[in-house]
């Protein structure tokens, strides 16, 4: 089969690997008929992510058709169509059972991380009982991708870690696929407002179209000014950073109202400055978290009753084949007016 392999900083080809096999009782593997890319997988291609290793396929985020189980494995069988989590989970350590899934024990964020991932035709999935989705038959594969990571995300570590309420004004830091999760799932709570802030006019007018009430275009570094001149002064009671530069950490902490929540998305590659001499006496709380995918079944609900639209997050299509090119689009994003790039395997492909 063939897969997208790490290479080293900056290095990435599409080549011939292994067909993973069965290694523990609780393994199952999926045939990937969608995939996706993330913008973690930039980070790794940066270097940002040392724990990734050259050698490595890349992907978290997939969804497939289960074609080997383990002895160990209950809930799944073959030919079932299956959402893979970007979380393994084990379901039984210390962690597990706090539903801190993301610090597994035994698993976590693995995928394409510290095991083979689901850029490529087929995936081993560890815990497959605790760590796979059953999916309807006639599931939008387009829409219950975003589930594998992105919405998730958005809704766990901005929503939900900011603890976004009725009637809250919200700065979402970050008009990409996590910045426009976390300002889907946040209109479940009711805001007053919701302030989409980039430097891409076209993320910003796609943010518009998703109900973003009030658009900042940051490239001329007068965000935080305006900010404070929409809301008297004040500052907003929740800041989403999703992009994770110091630059976007730093609007964020500029922008807050006493009392107000900071809750960090993106994955950070450098440090940031923590201004402690301005924030010390403002009753500010900063949280920090990886998704935990607490929240997937919940949303698979919402996106199947169409209570929720992550089709929309969709700009581009790829054969699998074609990563190469989906990763130089999913890069330049602003060039090309990408949002989520989607690559669909070729069945016939995979054997």
């Amino acid at each position: 089969m063939h897969g997208l392999v790490y290479r080293g900083p900056g290095q990435r080809s599409w080549e011939e690997v292994p067909r993973p096999q069965l290694r523990d009782p609780g393994d199952a593997i999926v045939r990937l008929t969608t995939s996706t890319i993330c913008g973690t997988d930039l980070h790794i291609l940066k270097g940002d992510v040392p724990s990734v290793t050259a050698g490595r396929v890349l992907g978290h985020e997939g969804i497939g058709v289960v074609t080997e189980v383990g002895p160990g494995v209950s809930t799944f069988a073959v030919d079932d169509r299956v959402l893979i989590s970007c979380i393994t989970s084990c379901g039984r350590c210390d962690f597990c059972r706090r539903q801190m899934y993301s610090h597994c024990r035994q698993g976590g964020w693995i995928l394409g991380n510290t095991i083979d991932g689901t850029q490529a035709e087929y995936v081993r999935i560890p815990f497959a009982d605790t760590s796979l989705y059953a999916l309807p038959a006639d599931g939008d594969e387009e829409a219950l991708v975003m589930l594998s990571d992105i919405l998730p995300t958005g809704f766990e570590c901005g929503v939900l870690s900011g603890q976004v309420a009725p009637g809250n004004t919200v700065a979402i830091v970050g008009a990409g696929p996590i910045g426009l999760a976390a300002l889907l799932t946040a209109q479940l709570y009711s805001p007053s407002s919701v302030v989409m802030i980039d430097i891409d006019d076209a993320r910003l007018a796609m943010a518009k179209t998703f109900g973003a009430t009030t658009l900042v275009n940051s490239a001329d570094g007068g965000a935080v000014q305006r900010v404070l001149d929409l809301t008297d002064g004040l500052g907003v009671d929740v800041a989403i950073e999703a992009v994770g530069v110091p630059a976007t950490f730093d609007i964020c902490q500029a922008i807050l109202a006493p009392g107000g929540r900071l809750a960090n998305v993106g994955v950070h590659g450098a440090p940031v400055s923590l201004h402690l001499e301005k924030l010390w006496d403002r009753n500010i709380t900063i949280t920090t978290r990886l998704v935990d995918t607490v929240t997937t079944p919940k949303l698979l609900t919402m996106v199947g009753t169409g209570r929720l639209e992550p089709r929309r997050l969709v700009t581009h299509r790829f054969a699998l084949h074609d990563i190469l090119q989906a990763y130089d689009t999913f890069e330049h994003a602003a060039r090309e007016g990408a949002l989520k790039v989607i690559l669909h395997s070729d069945p016939a492909a995979s054997h």
